[in-house]
């Protein structure tokens, strides 16, 4: 099963700091403190991916929130896979991924898009960047000249 990496966690977090700030300084939105929860719980033990299997259900419900704000799909309608090349040059996705992207959980997407945006080898985070949907402010990839 896939993990959900911490900085998704914080991801989450700022996004529900922004849409239910504490109203005296200490006291946590709902969302805000299913998350906390995990996320303490992850850096206690040293941990940078949390089961998705696993996760609580205010968590994830939570989590799931912020995803469904994140672009599903890295394409951008330029895929070579069809041609018979391993990995995608235009979204970094291997052949697989592509295929059953559609009966991925949200937690195995974060994976592919985590993977290929620390790669930034796909011609969407350079040739093509315009063309990119951006993943958000905390995990925006900084497109290459």
């Amino acid at each position: 099963m896939a993990g959900i990496h911490i900085t998704d966690i914080e991801a989450a977090i700022n996004f529900w700091r922004e849409r239910k700030p504490s109203p005296d300084g200490v006291t946590l939105a709902p969302e805000l403190r299913a998350l906390a929860e995990v996320y303490a719980l992850m850096v206690f033990h040293h941990e940078d991916e949390a089961e998705e299997r696993g996760f609580p259900a205010g968590a994830y419900a939570a989590w799931k929130a912020w995803y469904d704000t994140q672009p599903d799909t890295p394409c951008i309608a330029i895929c070579s896979t069809s041609q018979g090349d391993a990995l995608c040059k235009g979204c970094g996705r291997s052949f697989d991924e592509v295929q059953h992207w559609p009966a991925m959980t949200p937690a195995q997407k974060r994976q592919v898009w985590r993977r290929i945006t620390r790669q930034q080898s796909a011609w969407r985070f350079n040739r093509y960047a315009e063309r990119a949907p951006t993943e958000g402010p905390a995990s925006a990839p900084t497109p290459r000249p």
